[in-house]
């Protein structure tokens, strides 16, 4: 079928290259095909550049126009565009298109984990990631051995598709103030024709918008419509992502943000990357695009801001830690604020080297009883393919053995350590970490 679909175009572009020497206005629909045809010459691999874009949702994902919701606007979809990566002409490329949300085997040692080897969507992948351990340790009815590193190992297919519901619905239903909250999913068909001034990605302009004003009802939803979020070629994190800013509304997300900036992705070289605003948009609702906690009326210099600094207001449900090499030799490493290192659940994304992974505990009286912080541990991982088991490190807070063995050598110990200890102790002030045999690998 995607054969005949493209000869048909093929078809279709010789006849509208003919008219043009006579008119020089072709209609909108052939010109957006064409464009789009332009789009997968720059952006997809080159065994399937053109099969790539007519095909790129299959037919078992894209659902029936007759099972109701909105169909997206021009409007919106302009919105989208330039709220996300800044302007009607730029699109997702190759990585972030086929970017979903996969889990590892079920039933394994990583039966709880998605994989996420890279990319710009895999900030997003880790969010998500850091809501399902949150669901599977401590939000299961089955809570007698469900806060166990070992129940994460029994998680069957169909728990497996249940967390992922619950997590999205988390994100969602935050974004939308616990009011309401919007899925986005793809039909078979266009529902709007946008204009010239438009690069076609053959997906967005497909979009219908289902609206909840209870969150067990987008969970349920979702969790019904599961494969469109997980399936190869499904599109799912954009998918997730279109969700979470029209369950936030364009309005709201304007508010949030207080910089010149207004857009949500950062464009950095072989993929666009999220900025903190989106991350802190998938933690805690808003997208305040600072880490510290409340809303900063006064500069460094003492004199009030012209456009005060918005920061995060509220304690998240996981929470957020951030460590990088670069930024502590320059002296720019920004500090992370209570509400996001202290949250709900003791479960955190981490932010390394500008790389997203997620560190937990089983034990939530981790965050509520100071004794259990003397002493205890806390299980990693990383979402790249090469890690085939949870890392399991016990943190010391009180033995002050990595005070001493920084005292014994000349070299700077943040150039010493592993990267991931440094992060840890961004909260845990000088704990002593080891690594329980498994060889440092971050």
């Amino acid at each position: 079928m995607c054969v005949q679909m493209e000869a048909e175009i093929q078809q279709i572009l010789v006849q509208v290259s003919e008219l043009q020497h006579r008119r020089p206005q072709s209609q909108s629909v052939v010109r957006l095909l064409d464009v789009g045809k332009e789009e997968e010459q720059e952006e997809a691999p080159p065994p399937r550049r053109t099969l790539q874009a007519l095909c790129s949702i299959p037919r078992r994902l894209a659902i029936s126009a007759e099972l109701g919701g909105m169909p997206v606007t021009p409007q919106l979809i302009e919105s989208l565009r330039r709220i996300l990566l800044g302007g009607n002409f730029r699109v997702f490329d190759y990585e972030w298109r086929r970017a979903i949300f996969h889990f590892r085997e079920p039933n394994s040692e990583l039966a709880y984990a998605l994989k996420a080897d890279g990319g710009g969507a895999q900030a997003i992948q880790m969010v998500v990631q850091a809501r399902i351990i949150k669901h599977l340790l401590f939000a299961r009815q089955s809570s007698s051995d469900g806060r166990t590193l070992h129940s994460l190992t029994e998680v069957g297919r169909r728990e497996q598709d249940r967390a992922l519901a619950a997590a999205l619905s988390d994100s969602l239903w935050l974004a939308g103030q616990e009011v309401s909250a919007t899925v986005t999913l793809v039909t078979e068909d266009y529902c709007v024709t946008p204009h010239l001034d438009y690069k076609l990605d053959t997906f967005t302009e497909r979009l219908q918008l289902f609206t909840f004003s209870e969150k067990d009802a987008i969970t349920n939803f979702i969790l019904d419509h599961i494969q469109c979020f997980q399936e190869e070629g499904s599109h799912g994190v954009i998918l997730f992502l279109y969700s979470l800013i029209c369950s936030r509304t364009i309005e709201r997300l304007r508010e949030d943000l207080d910089s010149p900036t207004s857009y949500l992705l950062h464009l950095s070289p072989g993929s666009s990357v999220c900025r903190q605003a989106l991350l802190n948009l998938l933690l805690t609702g808003r997208a305040s695009p600072h880490l510290f906690n409340g809303t900063q009326h006064f500069g460094q210099d003492g004199l009030p801001l012209q456009h005060p600094l918005q920061g995060v207001l509220s304690r998240s449900d996981v929470g957020y830690l951030r460590w990088s090499r670069e930024e502590m030799e320059r002296g720019a490493l920004p500090q992370v604020g209570s509400m996001l290192k202290t949250p709900r659940f003791p479960v955190w994304v981490c932010s390394i080297n500008s790389s997203c992974s997620v560190l937990f505990s089983a034990t939530r009286l981790l965050l509520s009883d100071w004794r259990a912080e003397h002493l205890f541990q806390l299980y990693y991982y990383s979402g790249q393919s090469s890690q085939t088991a949870t890392a399991r490190l016990t943190v010391d807070t009180h033995s002050h053995h990595w005070e001493a063995s920084s005292r014994d050598g000349e070299a700077d110990p943040e150039k010493r350590f592993p990267s991931l200890e440094m992060t840890i102790r961004t909260k845990w002030d000088g704990a002593a970490i080891d690594w329980n045999g498994t060889s440092p690998f971050y």
